[in-house]
């Protein structure tokens, strides 16, 4: 393991090796003679480069690549799976930059065969370097204290047992700190009652934390927020999660849905990652493969869609939307315009009518036909695709009917706690936003029981649905 500027060398030194060794050792005339016998290459063995065009290779090849991969030199505490996930993209991304690079200007093209053993061979080494040096915890756990609540905040400090060398919260929470500080109650001596906490550093705002957790090697975060809101207490679990970082709360603020159990002690660890790697694993590769076959397969009914909706109202074909994603962040969403244009102005946002059964009449024609079929989803293919949703999780809503919702059901964020989906289990159940309590004990349950197995369970039974609508048509 490298740590702080260690790292840094390592790291690129470690890729600019690796990938001028992969691209010398690929042309190889051995290794491209065996190459150009493999029956989908079905061409004669190509020429080896000679060594001035193997330089010019070589270098061409490294300023791609450490490009691609100069996020990854920042030194992190990253997962072994992440790790992995993240340097295979950016060896796909560096591999995609030079076909490009070679198709645009063919002086700078790569031959075929050492592009695609050249990869094949990063993916392989490259991933297995970064997590050999990837910056770990420290032997020596070190925790700091993350929340808005200093009267929470004293309360989990009395309860670890572990090292903790500040604490991170927002300014308004500095003020309430001090103030508790400065209006501590005078003993008979003169002196003021102090407590734990006024003996740490304020490592500074929530703004920082990610910097904070790379600076001080931080591998646990207590946390100790008054609420837990989309802006900060998410926030954190987001920031926890892409650093590593173990993240714990008080028994008494624990929820079942975020802990990975509640046995022994008063500080229970929150579950941040709920799935297991392999079935992760599985899901995205599954997701990918349903959504690009989907769009594939769908691609002349998109187009039919397109061309009635075109017909049968003015406006765009496609509409989109902010919509809430894991962790109470925001993404873009793409539907088939099924309203008319302009629909919610003067009115703002809200739900649909007919998600109640009854006449909505911002609803066109071919939307209400859309809406039946579910037809209007297929663009969320690709954000299924590009990985801001899933084939199966908590229906995604707009932020401003999520505010909506949550104050009038309590533990509505609870549902921000994995990715949202095309469908889930509380669409094949016929609940809408219109019944919020019985959509989210329905997504509370998913979130409890998910698996790869309950995600084909669903995806087969909203088929089926879509099927069974299709035929009432």
């Amino acid at each position: 393991m490298a740590t702080g500027w260690r790292y840094r060398v390592a790291s690129v030194l470690g890729t600019a090796s690796l990938t001028a060794f992969a691209v010398w050792f690929v042309n190889y005339p051995l290794i491209q003679d065996t190459f150009s016998q493999v029956p989908f290459v079905g061409r004669p063995a190509p020429a080896v480069l000679s060594n001035g065009a193997l330089v010019f290779v070589i270098l061409t090849a490294l300023v791609v690549v450490l490009g691609a991969m100069w996020p990854l030199f920042k030194p992190r505490p990253r997962r072994v799976l992440d790790t992995i996930l993240l340097t295979q993209k950016r060896v796909f991304l560096a591999m995609v930059g030079l076909a490009a690079l070679g198709y645009f200007d063919y002086n700078y093209r790569m031959p075929r065969a050492t592009l695609m053993l050249g990869t094949a061979f990063l993916l392989l080494w490259l991933p297995a370097w970064m997590v050999a040096i990837r910056r770990r915890p420290s032997e020596q756990s070190r925790a700091i204290i993350v929340g808005d609540d200093p009267t929470a905040m004293e309360a989990i400090l009395e309860e670890t047992d572990l090292p903790v060398i500040g604490y991170v919260s927002p300014p308004s929470s500095y003020e309430a700190t001090e103030e508790a500080v400065v209006g501590k109650p005078e003993v008979s001596d003169g002196g003021a009652v102090t407590t734990r906490l006024d003996e740490l550093s304020n490592l500074g705002g929530l703004s920082r934390l990610d910097e904070v957790l790379v600076k001080y090697e931080i591998d646990t975060a207590l946390l100790a927020f008054a609420d837990t809101d989309r802006a900060e207490f998410f926030g954190t679990l987001d920031t926890c999660f892409d650093h590593g970082v173990t993240a714990m709360v008080h028994r008494d603020h624990a929820e079942d849905v975020l802990t990975a159990g509640v046995a022994g002690g008063e500080l229970v660890e929150v579950d941040l990652d709920p799935w297991d790697w392999q079935d992760y694993v599985v899901k995205r590769v599954f997701d990918v493969c349903f959504a690009a076959c989907g769009l594939v397969v769908l691609s002349p009914v998109i187009l039919v869609i397109a061309v009635a909706i075109k017909l049968d109202s003015s406006g765009p074909v496609l509409y989109s939307q902010e919509r809430t994603a894991e962790f109470g962040d925001t993404f873009t969403v793409y539907k088939f315009r099924s309203m008319v244009t302009d629909a919610e102005a003067g009115t703002g946002a809200k739900l649909s009518e007919e998600d109640r059964g009854d006449v909505d009449p911002r609803v066109t024609p071919v939307g209400r036909v859309l809406r039946k079929t579910h037809l209007d989803e297929i663009p969320q293919l690709w954000s299924i695709l590009v990985g801001d949703m899933s084939v199966v999780g908590p229906r995604p809503e707009r932020p401003e009917l999520d505010t909506d919702m949550e104050s009038g059901v309590e533990d509505w964020r609870r549902r921000w706690f994995v990715k949202p989906g095309l469908t889930g289990l509380a669409q094949i159940n016929d609940m809408t936003g219109h019944e919020p309590q019985e959509k989210l004990r329905y997504d509370i349950e998913y979130i409890r029981r998910q698996s790869f197995w309950m995600d084909l369970k669903i995806v087969v039974r909203q088929v089926w649905a879509v099927l069974m609508d299709l035929k009432q048509i």
